[in-house]
């Protein structure tokens, strides 16, 4: 990885797209320490202490929320936007064709997410205004409508800065963005952790254990992000003209993980709906008490977070890989798995394989996921999301180093053809 760096630092394109990348999170960070008016951060810290969903949702936006900065709400709403996009992308026939018709396509449901996003930023700005109503140095509805206008054009910024990353930057923005705001909250949660210690509130061995943990996480999510089944694949000899086609062997290389760390931020963002729906309604006992029934840890909020990692894991896999269309491709070029007849046969196989690795990979999700939530009930740490921090930390920093080594070699593929 390191040595990536230094050949994409010595070509001036990729300097220049590393220095934009850097740049905007810069941005990014600064913008973390401009504060929304009429809230007191103090109680607000107070009241984060106390409700683990809160706490959650602090970590997710990298501290913004705490310090209710003008990016509160990080980028939720975007990702929420992009599970119901890809949702309606399945349920309704005109968003189906625009994710077939191409880039074209791509980009214009890109702009409906966009458009989405900044709906939601808002009725969730609103939201957490209304709830926040206690905490404020003045809650008339001027006030009210202030915040709720600077959160919203914060989490639009957030957009923004995403696209500019992607377009003109390195790997993907909104990974980076989730990326560079969860590890911002690591030297925090090394001083809480040291300062547990020294004061005695949990054993010295949990603080050793700890470190372990996240080698073996690491380790671990490196292994399954990197790891493939390779179907191989015959094509037989073919005459064409006058050239002799095919005749070699290669292989169809199928990841464990096919979907990455996306079915957990979706389901993270599922999971949340009940205490984002209460939210709404801060002076209700039936909403206050559904959202305390499925606060953030319990036995069942676990067990449906487990299942929408599962269930998501399948659904993502089903939008990005078609066997149908990779068995057609196969057999339109003469090819064929050994041993397995082309046609349906040859889909039936592929879905299979596929299949069973979606579910393994789901499975080292959930692991990664409940480790440390289970952890943090049982020795009453605030650490629920220390598995899929790093799970999320380790995916975006493997796939940002791919997209400087694609880069490259996209880089030399040029120099040669000049």
């Amino acid at each position: 990885m390191i040595e990536t760096i230094k050949n994409a630092w010595k070509i001036p394109e990729l300097r220049k797209r590393i220095l934009f990348t850097l740049c905007m999170l810069v941005v990014y960070r600064l913008g973390s320490f401009i504060a929304v008016p009429f809230v007191d951060k103090e109680v607000l810290g107070a009241l984060l202490g106390s409700n683990s969903v809160l706490g959650l949702f602090n970590v997710i936006s990298g501290g913004n929320f705490k310090n209710f900065s003008i990016f509160a709400m990080s980028i939720q709403p975007y990702i929420t936007a992009s599970i119901i996009m890809q949702l309606l992308t399945i349920a309704i026939p005109a968003l189906e064709r625009l994710s077939k018709m191409g880039e074209e396509g791509k980009k214009k449901i890109t702009r409906y997410t966009k458009y989405a996003a900044i709906g939601l930023a808002l009725v969730q700005a609103l939201g957490l205004a209304l709830t926040l109503k206690g905490f404020m140095t003045n809650d008339s509805w001027y006030a009210i409508a202030i915040v709720v206008m600077v959160v919203t054009a914060g989490t639009s910024l957030l957009v923004w800065i995403g696209d500019q990353i992607s377009e003109k930057g390195i790997g993907n923005g909104i990974s980076l963005l989730i990326f560079i705001g969860i590890v911002s909250g690591v030297p925090s949660a090394i001083s809480t952790i040291i300062t547990g210690v020294i004061a005695g509130n949990f054993p010295i061995w949990v603080a050793i254990l700890i470190p372990v943990f996240v080698l073996v996480t690491v380790v671990g999510v490196v292994a399954v992000q990197e790891g493939t089944r390779k179907i191989p694949i015959t094509y037989a000899k073919r005459i064409q003209g006058r050239k002799q086609m095919g005749g070699r062997n290669t292989h169809l290389p199928l990841k464990v993980n096919q979907s990455g760390v996306i079915p957990v931020i979706f389901a993270q963002t599922i999971t949340m709906a009940p205490a984002t729906i209460a939210s709404f309604f801060p002076n209700s006992k039936f909403w206050s008490g559904f959202a305390n029934a499925f606060q953030w840890g319990g036995f069942w909020t676990t067990l449906i977070y487990l299942v929408l990692i599962v269930a998501f894991s399948y659904f993502y896999s089903t939008i990005s890989f078609n066997p149908v269309e990779i068995a057609e491709n196969i057999q339109q070029y003469g090819g064929y798995i050994p041993g397995i007849r082309p046609g349906k046969p040859t889909v039936i196989y592929i879905s299979n394989i596929l299949n069973r690795l979606v579910f393994a990979g789901g499975i080292f999700l959930c692991i990664i996921s409940i480790i440390p939530i289970i952890t943090g009930n049982i020795l009453n740490l605030n650490i629920q999301l220390g598995g899929t921090s790093l799970l999320i930390v380790v995916s975006v920093a493997l796939e940002t180093v791919k997209a400087l080594e694609q880069h490259l070699i996209m880089r030399n593929y040029k120099g040669f053809l000049k």
